[in-house]
């Protein structure tokens, strides 16, 4: 439901403001622009954004050999996510953001933008692997 209203939001932006559209670009990068804008400032207002910092690496490369997961699972476990971890996760593997981006839009800084996404793919790497073995014990016993 919080998706379905952020894009209704961003749709009437847009229709309010085609006239402002000034061919300079791809129209289809200037509603993507306005919508990722119009859901920012949505979960600002609803979310307090706190700086989280990690200081320990571990590892967050996952294999394709890993994941044996369906489109829909992989979004599940993305929208499972915490909210600041969603949100930075999202605009920088999916939206191709910089950190720099993310940490303008977020009013947070470029170190814990990176430290959010860290922390986002550990708990994916965990929960894709979680989400594996029971997947992987249902075929073995057939439930």
């Amino acid at each position: 439901m919080e998706a379905e209203d952020n894009l209704h939001d961003a749709f009437i932006e847009i229709f309010t403001n085609i006239k402002n559209y000034k061919g300079k670009g791809s129209f289809e990068g200037w509603m993507k622009r306005i919508t990722i804008n119009k859901a920012i400032s949505r979960y600002k207002q609803t979310y307090f954004l706190a700086p989280i910092k990690d200081e320990y690496i571990e590892d967050t490369t996952v294999n394709d050999s890993e994941i044996d997961l369906s489109l829909n699972d992989m979004l599940s476990l993305i929208q499972e996510l915490p909210h600041q971890y969603r949100l930075v996760f999202s605009l920088y593997e999916l939206d191709d953001y910089s950190h720099r981006e993310i940490a303008s839009l977020l009013s947070i800084t470029e170190s814990t933008s990176k430290s959010n996404l860290h922390r986002a793919k550990l708990i994916l790497k965990q929960n894709i692997k979680l989400k594996n073995s029971v997947h992987n014990y249902q075929s073995i016993h057939g439930k």
